[in-house]
């Protein structure tokens, strides 16, 4: 058995896990997951059902892990220390990871969906604005390469997903900030390890839609 299940759609939030699987350089075995019928496995493990969800079989133990931001950091504490955040790193690691999570996704969303909000409303909203949101994450990325400055951690893997994601469906604007910093996570080799399996896959899939 590997090490790690990894239930999945490549169209999906999925292609993070991938990304930080590769990254921890993991044994892992992929389950695809069709989003009108999901495994019974998958619903065992997740009654939710998203994607992505993680099985760790670990000590005689299967330890079930399911959020992309917490999948990543999961696979730094168990598989790959060296992506974790040394003590100086640590503030910014999580305060950036869980901005990406939270106010920078819920930011998006709201935009995508047409969810405007009053200044009041802004001010009980836990990402206050769009524009704001993005300007948050800008601002810190503008004079460092990485999340912790100067070197790669799990937190890039989440955030650059994050921004990426945004560019290519044009959720995020294309601000050079933003195009310079996803430019550097896609130099990653697990990054285009994990793009070029789900590649293939979306491919496959497309190819059997329009065969039918």
């Amino acid at each position: 058995m590997a090490e790690y299940t990894f239930f999945f759609n490549p169209m999906s939030r999925a292609q993070i896990a991938r990304w930080a699987l590769h990254e921890a350089a993991v044994d892992y075995e992929p389950v695809f997951v069709p989003f009108d019928n999901p495994p019974a496995a998958l619903l065992a493990a997740n009654s939710l059902g998203k994607l992505p969800t993680v099985v760790h079989h670990h000590a005689g133990h299967d330890h079930v892990v399911t959020e992309a931001a917490a999948i990543c950091h999961y696979l730094a504490e168990m598989s790959a220390p060296e992506l974790l955040p040394r003590a100086h790193e640590k503030a910014d690691y999580f305060r950036w990871m869980f901005f990406a999570a939270g106010p920078l996704e819920q930011a998006v969303t709201a935009r995508m969906f047409g969810w405007e909000l009053s200044p009041d409303q802004e001010r009980s909203a836990g990402f206050g604005s769009y524009e704001r949101a993005l300007d948050a994450i800008a601002g810190w990325l503008a004079d460092r390469d990485h999340v912790c400055g100067g070197r790669f951690t799990m937190a890039d893997v989440y955030v650059g997903s994050a921004i990426d994601w945004g560019l290519q469906f044009g959720s995020i604007p294309p601000r050079d900030v933003f195009e310079a910093y996803a430019a550097r996570c896609r130099e990653r080799p697990a990054y285009r390890e994990g793009k070029a399996i789900d590649g293939r896959l979306m491919a496959e899939m497309q190819g059997e839609g329009g065969a039918g």
